[in-house]
């Protein structure tokens, strides 16, 4: 996708809007920046979907994906759009119970009713499910995403009092991950887990609890304008709180973050990958940088922003899979708008979501029209 310069006309304003040094301005920055928020209602989780991932012992498993709505995240992260599908109060006690109901529902009588491509839909967002399919109608899915926008150890988002009737409903998955700020890493963690924990007697296995945490980027000097609030050493101590408590690790990366150019950010990405594992991390997920908050938008007016090119991403996951540290995903979601040919688009998208499931990297995809307009052999 090509992103255009503003005309002459609106360079004053450019002069004037410039991205500021501090957090507190910062904040004011990006939240004068933002389009209108999404309705969203505190009793339905905004979107749910299905979908496969490989598991640490390399199975291909169906995972319930539940993205719930609560209240904002109390950080104003610049690359952040998460905020659009967020409430300005806090959800009632049950409210988030009973979005999980509505979904495993849901899920579980589309998951019945075909085995094909579905598509789950709330509110205004639509999520496709890829169609690889679920091994048969009557597979349940074995793990679960609770995602919410924010982090999930933060009371005014989640409630402490739905924390046992979160894991009742939870418990029968072999896996629930969760995702969470570093610096509200700690005991409320460990009391989640061991409620996941307190009624194994009913269940085969003790369900596996994983938090995700967004590193973003290692770039030290970038990291710290993303106005995450957060250094690697926090990061780390997290990290390593987290393993000492036997809470698997999944890590967030994003491909070209503000600030850097491409073949730059490419590099970042690596090191990034490289200090996840570090870090005991099980999973990387890399997530090519998008546009739609407002704040990406006026950066890349000013030139200090460009969403990343496809072929970085796949780069990038050629580099993280070749390591064999641990499981590394692409993030596929809306993956149009990174790629500049539709001749070859299709094939790349395929390329990455079997690597994903598989692990293995396969070969580049050879455009013959990139290749008679200047391109070449994807990836770069």
């Amino acid at each position: 996708m090509r992103f255009s310069l503003p005309p002459a006309s609106v360079n004053l304003r450019l002069l004037i809007d410039v991205y500021p040094n501090t957090a507190a301005e910062r904040d004011r920055w990006i939240l004068s920046h933002r389009p209108a928020r999404n309705m969203v209602d505190p009793r339905r989780p905004f979107a749910f979907k299905l979908e496969e991932e490989r598991t640490e012992t390399g199975e291909i498993v169906p995972v319930a994906t539940i993205f719930l709505a609560n209240r904002e995240c109390p950080w104003r992260c610049l690359m952040c759009d998460l905020w659009r599908n967020t409430l300005t109060d806090p959800v009632p006690i049950g409210a988030i119970p009973a979005q999980i109901d509505s979904a495993l529902s849901e899920l579980h009588a589309r998951g019945c009713e075909s085995t094909a491509d579905t598509t789950a839909v709330s509110g205004a967002h639509r999520f496709q499910y890829s169609g690889r399919g679920l091994r048969s109608a009557a597979t349940p899915s074995r793990q679960v995403k609770l995602y919410n926008s924010g982090s999930f150890f933060d009371p005014r988002a989640i409630p402490l009092e739905d924390y046992a009737a979160i894991a009742e409903r939870v418990r029968a998955f072999s896996r629930v991950i969760v995702e969470c700020h570093p610096a509200l890493v700690g005991g409320r963690c460990l009391r989640f887990r061991d409620l996941l924990a307190a009624g194994e007697q009913h269940h085969s296995s003790q369900p596996k609890l994983e938090v995700a945490m967004g590193l973003e980027t290692a770039h030290p000097g970038v990291l710290e304008k993303l106005n995450k609030r957060m250094t690697l050493d926090d990061f780390q101590r997290a990290a390593d709180y987290l393993r000492k408590n036997d809470i698997a690790l999944r890590v967030f990366i994003l491909v070209k973050p503000p600030f850097l150019a491409e073949g730059e950010a490419l590099e970042w990405a690596h090191r990034s990958i490289d200090f996840a594992f570090d870090c005991g991390a099980t999973v990387a997920s890399l997530i090519p940088t998008r546009i739609g908050n407002g704040a990406l938008e006026a950066l890349a007016a000013r030139g200090e922003f460009s969403p990343p090119k496809l072929a970085s991403l796949e780069t990038a996951l050629d580099y993280g899979i070749g390591l064999r540290r641990g499981r590394v995903f692409a993030d596929w979601w809306d993956l149009q708008q990174f790629s500049e040919c539709s001749a070859c688009f299709e094939a790349r998208r395929r390329r990455l979501q079997e690597m994903n499931l598989n692990q293995v990297a396969m070969p580049a995809v050879d455009c013959d029209r990139c290749q008679s307009h200047g391109g070449r052999r994807h990836p770069v």
